[in-house]
């Protein structure tokens, strides 16, 4: 573990400030694993995640043998920041990188990654271990007491009815459900199927905000011509409304800003530097009962650099009141306003390259 002079200057900067028992570790980057490191930050300071992972850590000790896996890494590495004797410095996440490139063959080269779809394979991995475990626990013979299950005891349904998949603790945080609903305009029947999310990716425009970019993607598009829904009631093809409603917000809500877009003349993708604002607090209505979930900014990924191949990823974080700069190795304090140098760019050729890419909002007021 290395001292960096950043943290020195940090541990300066908050003076008596500085939140007792919090720790604040720069990330050693093993030849471009920004994008790992800058979402393992912005995760790291998602406090209900992170208590739930340390928790599972301390129930779930594995002895030196046992086979280690994804979320044992992570777990571990959560371990090694939140122990840690000093309060700033720089920790190397080598055996959660090493583990992240023998799971998926995407992360192995030195190639520039994307940092949404690291945090996609990451949550869904942690899930898939979790509900391996519960199901293992559930089918081992000591397991009759329902407190063995990793993430809590799983309900048994009644009448035979397929049981559900567990409740890990990634569902917990992040998982939301979504309503597609589709309205036949010939027999005006409302076909509706849910789906959950762990997290919303939204289309972008240009000099737009979060909560335009939420709005149009809960927006009513017609299905016509080629696109023509198949209605059950009609038993044929119909036009039709199509329309995505929130039934239930998640706890933690990451919101991913879709800036590479494939452009057809290019024959390639593009980074879009459109400005969307993204606010401190938002408000996201819940379908299911009209309610507004209130949410509160704590993280944001920003990507760094002109084109979607190449660049750099840096997270900023807040932390008890205080707003982090996470750069690899190098921590600093920023003050608030900083974030709206990473809202993008109102024309195309300026020289700010760095933009907000994905949003972490926490629900304020516990559960939501």
């Amino acid at each position: 573990m290395v001292m960096g002079a950043s943290g020195s200057k940090l541990e300066k900067a908050l003076g008596d400030q500085f939140p007792e028992g919090e720790r604040y570790f720069g990330l050693e980057n093993f030849g471009n694993t920004c994008y790992c490191n800058s979402v393992l930050q912005a995760l790291y300071f998602c406090i209900p995640f992170r208590e739930q992972l340390l928790e599972y850590y301390a129930n779930n000790k594995t002895p030196g043998d046992a086979e280690e896996n994804l979320l044992t890494c992570l777990a571990d590495l959560f371990m090694q920041i939140s122990q840690a004797k000093k309060k700033t410095g720089v920790i190397a996440p080598k055996r959660f990188v090493q583990r992240v490139k023998k799971q998926n063959e995407l992360f192995r080269s030195y190639m520039h990654q994307d940092a949404h779809e690291f945090l996609n394979f990451l949550l869904n991995e942690l899930v898939d271990i979790l509900e391996k475990e519960s199901s293992a626990a559930k089918d081992s013979p000591q397991s009759s007491s329902p407190e063995k299950a990793p993430n809590g005891p799983v309900q048994p349904l009644a009448n035979g009815v397929k049981k559900e998949p567990p409740v890990t603790l990634v569902h917990k945080s992040f998982q939301g459900i979504l309503t597609n609903e589709t309205r036949c305009l010939r027999c005006e029947t409302v076909t509706a199927r849910d789906e959950t999310f762990l997290d919303l990716s939204v289309d972008i425009e240009q000099n737009s905000s979060i909560t335009s970019c939420l709005k149009n993607f809960c927006s009513t598009e017609t299905l016509n011509a080629e696109d023509k829904f198949f209605c059950d009631k009609c038993c044929s093809l119909q036009e039709a409304q199509k329309r995505m409603k929130i039934k239930k917000t998640p706890h933690i809500l990451v919101i991913h800003l879709k800036r590479f877009k494939y452009i057809e003349q290019l024959g390639r993708y593009k980074k879009l530097s459109y400005r969307v604002v993204f606010p401190m607090e938002l408000k996201l209505s819940n379908s299911s009962d009209d309610v507004d979930t209130e949410y509160s900014l704590f993280a944001v990924v920003v990507h760094v650099g002109s084109g979607p191949n190449h660049g750099h990823y840096v997270s900023l974080v807040k932390s008890h009141n205080h707003w982090l700069f996470f750069d690899d190795e190098n921590v600093e304090m920023v003050e608030e306003q900083t974030l709206q140098t990473f809202f993008g760019t109102s024309h195309e050729y300026s020289g700010n390259t760095d933009h907000g890419y994905i949003l972490f909002y926490e629900g304020l007021g516990g559960k939501s």
